[in-house]
């Protein structure tokens, strides 16, 4: 028995709204070596039974945001054993650090909201069922789904302590991905992981965050960075393209899927402030042109910039 923990990022560029990380939990009845293609071929029959997972970009494309939110709770639903309904329901449900939306301005809209928003909720509980079954019949389930929310506001404070963006993305996966590589049981841990911006050495940080002080670096190229953590059983790899495995990929929508939600939340807010003002999806170029718009509305508010904009 194997544990596979797949981790992502949504919202890694933009100055406003937060930066999201999602990790989800499999556990495979095979070998590491053998993990990989025993998931692929497990989350191709769930995909059969109409539970799309798949890189959430590309699923934002082509279905849009009732795809992401379907997809999404599809997984919630598997890993919590019930679908979310409320933004509190889901925060439980991957068990979101408390707190981390209580310094947004829009936290009241998040937590007022009913989920699902476009998907429909008796789809997602039997596509969620069907999902179980198809994964199951090939030695796979879903066992954890954990995601951490980092407002502008947590996000400097960590620029002040000394850290540089990617940082604070590999110091927040990380924690995830450790605390979800601690269950594994009797058997090995495999971590995939999306390569964090440019950085292509990971071992010090490793060893920070699995408490190892043996971390064995198997490769450092352009395209993998892999390790092996003996004191942990575990092998972690960060790779470009990550997304191509389920586990990476179900990461990446659950992220996306968050951080669209509270950019709902953000853009809700400020409109009934300032209706005039375009809804922004928080990416440099338009961010800048939220803030001009929004200048005079943010300081009659007496709400600090550091609250709302990322510093880079």
């Amino acid at each position: 028995m194997t544990l596979v923990v797949g981790t992502d990022e949504a919202g890694y560029g933009p100055n406003l709204g937060p930066l999201v990380v999602a990790a989800t939990a499999w556990r495979v009845e095979a070998g590491p070596a053998e993990a990989e293609g025993v998931i692929a071929a497990a989350a191709e029959a769930a995909a059969e039974a109409g539970a799309v997972w798949g890189d959430s970009k590309r699923i934002y494309r082509g279905g849009g945001f009732a795809a992401l939110e379907r997809g999404a709770l599809i997984g919630a639903a598997l890993a919590a054993d019930g679908l979310p309904g409320s933004w509190d329901e889901l925060s439980a449900a991957l068990r979101m650090a408390r707190g981390g939306d209580a310094a947004a301005p829009e936290s009241g809209r998040l937590t007022a909201g009913r989920l699902p928003v476009e998907a429909d909720a008796e789809a997602c509980r039997r596509l969620a069922d069907a999902a179980a079954e198809a994964l199951a019949a090939r030695g796979v389930a879903l066992v954890g789904v954990r995601c951490r929310v980092v407002q502008p506001a947590d996000f400097n404070r960590q620029l002040d302590s000394g850290l540089n963006k990617s940082d604070i993305l590999s110091q927040v996966t990380l924690e995830l991905a450790a605390a979800l590589a601690a269950d594994r049981g009797d058997g090995p841990a495999v971590v995939w992981c999306d390569r964090h911006g440019g950085r292509r050495r990971y071992a010090g940080l490793l060893t920070r965050h699995f408490g190892s002080p043996l971390v064995r670096v198997v490769a450092e190229t352009a395209a993998a960075s892999q390790y092996e953590i003996p004191a942990a059983g575990c092998r972690v790899e960060f790779t470009v393209g990550g997304e191509d495995r389920t586990p990476v990929a179900l990461a990446s929508m659950t992220a996306k899927y968050v951080r669209e939600l509270a950019m709902r939340a953000f853009n809700a807010h400020w409109a009934t402030l300032a209706p005039q003002i375009a809804p922004t999806a928080g990416y440099p170029v338009d961010a800048a042109r939220w803030r001009r718009e929004a200048a005079p509305v943010v300081v009659a508010a007496g709400i600090p910039w550091d609250r709302l904009w990322r510093r880079a």
